[in-house]
């Protein structure tokens, strides 16, 4: 029995509201008469007829493509035995919410009740229509075994259990790095396994796969090794049977390199540990408890490396890193199959993964913890959004390459797809980061010897967005950035400033300014090389306080001519739409004239990602409905607007909710003044601004993207605290783009959003 307070937790959270974990939500609009036309009956018809002419159809017109089912018949339900189909549920809901929060990939939980393999196969089999792909879930062995191969060889979508390959592909990528930091070679080292369930076995195959020479793996069950002179096998066992003397667990272990705990608590002794080779890889993924604790193990043995199923412990191999961007990668290029090969590109791609640098997104999942490549660090942990647009685009390839792909996909493409889904802001800012990439421009990053600066200028590089100017000193920064070329990033040190006579100029009033007592203070001289185009853009970058920041940005960096004054903007992204939100930081009480003005920079903004602006100016009040001051100054500032900016739509005064769900006002407004909803909202104060950006961030689960700073000469930004090292590379690239897009494009958009 669990702890109370656990086991209290959990049926609370179960039953609370409505029960169980998932639910099934229409993807179409259901609100009219007509909707519910196309939705069922007559309308429903056509796509059926459709479908009956061209099966593949199914991908296009229903959610087959995004459909799985998770079946189980409850026979090894998790680490608790055989409790039946229905107990199975709340697992097999919890691989529901696990699918749709990690890929995105909708799933209907399947309990078939029975044991017999015939009937479970011919049940799953007739399924066929109705799902993309199956994956199959706490079935007992040795009958999973039997019961995936007959379903791959009858059904003609992916079929995968994921007890057997989810541990043995998770466990393969923390081999492959645990190997390389104890300086051994797969084909040279011995393994036990402990445990011959579906998972134990399945490891043993990869681990061949990986390398590992057959001969050179003993095989432990419940009765000890699985050698050749035992008679109680089955034929599934008989497969791993080696001629050997070892009879134990602690026999087999003399002189080990890797174990492989799939077994109970307790099983790995200590004495045990001490018998096996110079630096054990310790792979101890019995749940909830390990075969051996990590601090009885580090105890026992200092040169001991190690693995767990636990969360609270490091290197926690968690199956929630394969199944659902399997899948994923599977189902976009409507797989007929998960094939080794594929198996193999998700392990491979899970391994280069945990060499890369850790964004501090992940870090902050983790209560801050700092992550790296190590023996504490082998694989990515389940909340690296990046697993995604790493590991599925490396199956779909798979998939490509051996020919079960009914689609081809462009994988540079593809990848970059799924970043935006995970990454919505970059979404937002594809038109920007493209353009970026091409322009190559120099990006003066103050604060150059800040670990965080470095980390974004080490990303800005590897997307290839800018050249990075570290403005910091110069001894500090390369250290950080050790591992790229001089080529790659400049630096300017405060204490050796460029001798250019304008930036002397600009700094008149500071005392020796180039000698040795006076140091420029890096975030003034990063906004006055800006200004003067020394280089094309700035970026505060740092975790600092946003008021410190920006008074040197404003100080030293010229206004446009035309700009009243300069303002800040947030860009709001909600699941299929965008919206720009303005003065979110700058100007508290901004005259007509100047909201005008916001609004054309805003709109210049909008233009410059590729979405048309439509502008409304928010109100308490509705187009002259009331004579208040405030109202009058919001008319007056549509009006300057409208005569300033003729063909850009806009409108006010307006309440927010009309100007941005005209068509469930039609009582107010007409089709005639406001036919589409607006996408940029200026807002009379800072103080409405500023609330409505952070209430719909939290409440409407928004990414907020900003402040951008507009009506500046030249690209300057600073990120507020609190920013990840992903939202600067994103702001990186709208700084230097954006003014380019609005110069060359005007506000003639070929997009519309």
């Amino acid at each position: 029995m669990p702890d109370f307070d656990v086991y209290k937790a959990s049926l609370e959270y179960h039953a609370m509201g409505r029960p169980g974990k998932i639910e099934v939500v229409p993807t179409k609009p259901t609100l009219t008469q007509r909707d519910l036309s196309l939705a069922y009956s007559p309308g429903v018809a056509e796509p059926c007829r459709e479908i009956a002419r061209q099966e593949n159809d199914a991908y296009r017109y229903t959610n087959k493509g995004n459909l799985v089912a998770v079946i189980s018949n409850g026979t090894a339900i998790l680490g608790i035995g055989n409790l039946g189909a229905l107990a199975s549920k709340p697992v097999m809901e919890g691989k529901g919410v696990l699918f749709k929060k990690f890929a995105d990939i909708d799933v209907f939980d399947i309990e078939v009740k029975t044991e017999d393999i015939d009937e479970f196969v011919d049940t799953v089999e007739r399924l066929e229509p109705t799902f993309g792909g199956i994956n199959l879930e706490d079935i007992k062995a040795p009958e999973c075994f039997e019961i995936e191969r007959r379903l791959k060889e009858r059904m003609n979508i992916p079929v995968f259990h994921d007890d057997q390959h989810g541990t043995a592909i998770i466990s393969g990528a923390a081999l492959i790095n645990a190997l390389e930091l104890v300086g051994k070679r797969p084909q040279d080292i011995r393994i036990v396994i402990n445990g011959a369930g579906a998972s134990g076995i399945s490891c043993t195959n990869f681990a061949v796969q990986l390398g590992v020479n057959r001969d050179n793996i003993l095989m432990c069950d419940s009765k000890g090794v699985i050698h050749d002179e035992r008679t109680d096998l089955n034929e599934v066992k008989k497969q791993f049977a080696r001629k050997t003397d070892a009879r134990t667990l602690a026999d087999a272990l003399d002189g080990a390199d890797v174990f492989y705990g799939l077994s109970a608590k307790g099983a790995l002794k200590p004495e045990a540990l001490k018998k096996m080779a110079p630096n054990p890889v310790v792979f101890a993924l019995a749940n909830p408890d390990p075969e051996i604790e990590p601090e009885l193990a580090h105890a026992t043995r200092d040169d001991v490396l190690m693995a767990t199923g636990r969360s609270d412990y490091p290197n926690q191999v968690n199956n929630v890193l394969g199944f659902p961007f399997i899948f994923r990668g599977a189902l976009d290029t409507r797989a007929t199959a998960i094939n080794e090969e594929m198996k193999m590109a998700a392990s491979l791609a899970l391994a280069q993964l945990a060499k890369d640098e850790v964004p501090d997104s992940v870090s902050r999942a983790y209560g801050g913890q700092k992550f790296r490549f190590g023996r504490e660090y082998l694989i990515p942990k389940p909340f690296d959004h990046r697993v995604l647009y790493y590991v599925a685009p490396a199956v779909a390839e798979a998939a490509m390459k051996t020919g079960v792909a009914r689609i081809e996909l462009d994988i540079d493409e593809y990848r970059e797809r799924l970043r935006r889904r995970t990454e919505p802001g970059r979404a937002v800012m594809s038109v920007a980061i493209s353009t970026a990439k091409e322009l190559r421009k120099r990006l003066a990053l103050p604060d150059g010897s800040d670990a965080r600066v470095q980390a974004v200028a080490r990303e800005i590089i590897r997307d290839g967005v800018a050249i990075p100017v570290l403005v910091g000193n110069r001894a500090n920064i390369e250290k950080g950035m050790t591992g790229f070329s001089p080529d790659q990033f400049e630096i300017v040190d405060p204490k050796q400033p460029p001798e250019d006579p304008m930036l002397a100029v600009r700094w008149k009033g500071r005392a020796g300014l180039f000698g040795a007592d006076t140091t420029m203070d890096s975030y003034a001289l990063a906004a006055m090389m800006t200004d003067l185009g020394m280089v094309d853009g700035m970026l505060s970058a740092a975790d600092r306080v946003y008021r410190e920041t920006i008074p040197n940005v404003l100080k030293y960096v010229s206004k446009r001519r035309s700009t009243k004054r300069v303002v800040g903007m947030h860009i709001m992204v909600l699941k299929g739409r965008v919206v720009f939100f303005a003065d979110t930081t700058l100007v508290v009480n901004p005259t007509a004239e100047e909201l005008a003005d916001a609004g054309r920079l805003c709109a210049e903004a909008a233009n410059a990602l590729g979405i048309v602006p439509r502008v409304g100016f928010v109100s308490f009040n509705n187009l002259g409905a009331s004579n208040h001051p405030d109202a009058d100054k919001v008319r007056l500032a549509t009006e300057l607007f409208k005569q300033a900016n003729a063909g850009i739509e806009a409108i006010g005064e307006i309440q927010a909710d009309i100007a941005l769900a005209p068509e469930e006002y039609r009582n107010v407004i007409t089709q005639e003044e406001w036919a589409e909803p607006a996408n940029i909202l200026v807002f009379p104060n800072l103080d409405a601004a500023n609330a409505a950006f952070r209430l719909v961030r939290v409440m409407a689960g928004a990414d907020a993207i900003g402040p951008l700073l507009l009506g500046l000469r030249k690209p300057a930004n600073v990120m507020p605290r609190g920013s990840t090292v992903q939202d600067a590379v994103a702001m990186a690239a709208v700084t230097l783009a954006m003014p380019t897009l609005s110069s060359e494009s005007g506000l003639h958009p070929k997009v519309k959003g």
